[in-house]
């Protein structure tokens, strides 16, 4: 997995929108969490530690399925959210790689696409200090894609992006057989591993509502954010229809610590 070379200051960039995350990001489908308790052997009552919850998307349905989840989150606004969103979750507001729980023994740690964001030396070190024996650690990516017979918007709207923030690492989403995820990562034995693609429709407003909560638009300057993201609305405004459909790649790579 590519490290990000600024991930110490973006991580602390999505509290600044937590209404904002929380109004326009999407919720994870069913199937990802029917893969995670089977393959991390979850049932009613599992404890689950759920590392930077933000404003909960995944934590209402993991506590929905009757795990006892604890959800360390470094945003206070953001936490704010999850703990209205999932009253019935224990919200706790700290830095997880500092954290230390009353009592570790967890039967899973999980992360929804908040893995990255944990300093590499820690990732896999500080879970195994909070599991119990033979218990998951269970990481959920998702990963902006483009199959073959994906929308040509997103190869089209590079033109948008080379005008207002020109950078060499500007293109197109990669195809979903080209997606690294974890599981090269992951050297514990029995490591298991789902991939589910999942394509989502937006209109322009909603589209540049998520393009918002993204880390490195929000580390933009003002002005060429907003250039950039109404260049990005007129051009999805001016489509048949209005809408451009999205396509996330969700990898599930499960771990048992031994």
């Amino acid at each position: 997995m590519v490290e990000h070379p600024d991930r110490e200051l973006l991580r602390e960039t999505f509290g600044t929108v937590a209404e904002l995350y929380d109004r326009a990001r999407p919720e994870y489908p069913a199937g990802v969490f029917d893969d995670l308790a089977k393959l991390a052997r979850l049932e009613p009552g599992s404890r689950v530690l759920e590392i930077g919850p933000g404003s909960g998307k995944a934590t209402v349905e993991l506590a929905r399925r009757g795990y006892s989840v604890t959800g360390v989150e470094l945003s206070p606004d953001l936490a704010a959210f999850a703990a209205s969103n999932v009253p019935e979750a224990e919200i706790v507001v700290a830095d997880f790689e500092k954290w230390e729980p009353a009592l570790a023994g967890f039967d899973a740690v999980v992360a929804f696409t908040a893995f990255h964001w944990i300093a590499p030396e820690l990732r896999y070190a500080k879970p195994a200090q909070l599991l119990r024996p033979d218990g998951a650690l269970a990481v959920v990516a998702g990963q902006h894609v483009l199959p073959e017979d994906g929308d040509p918007f997103f190869a089209d709207v590079q033109e948008d992006y080379d005008a207002v923030v020109p950078h060499p690492d500007n293109r197109p989403p990669p195809p979903p057989d080209e997606v690294e995820g974890w599981a090269g990562d992951f050297e514990s034995s029995g490591v298991f591993e789902r991939r589910r693609l999942v394509a989502i429709p937006y209109t322009a407003d909603e589209y540049v509502a998520v393009l918002g909560t993204f880390s490195d638009n929000l580390a933009l300057p003002a002005a060429q954010r907003e250039e950039l993201f109404r260049r990005i609305h007129a051009r999805i405004a001016a489509r048949p229809g209005g809408t451009v459909t999205k396509h996330y790649l969700l990898t599930l790579t499960v771990g048992r610590i031994r």
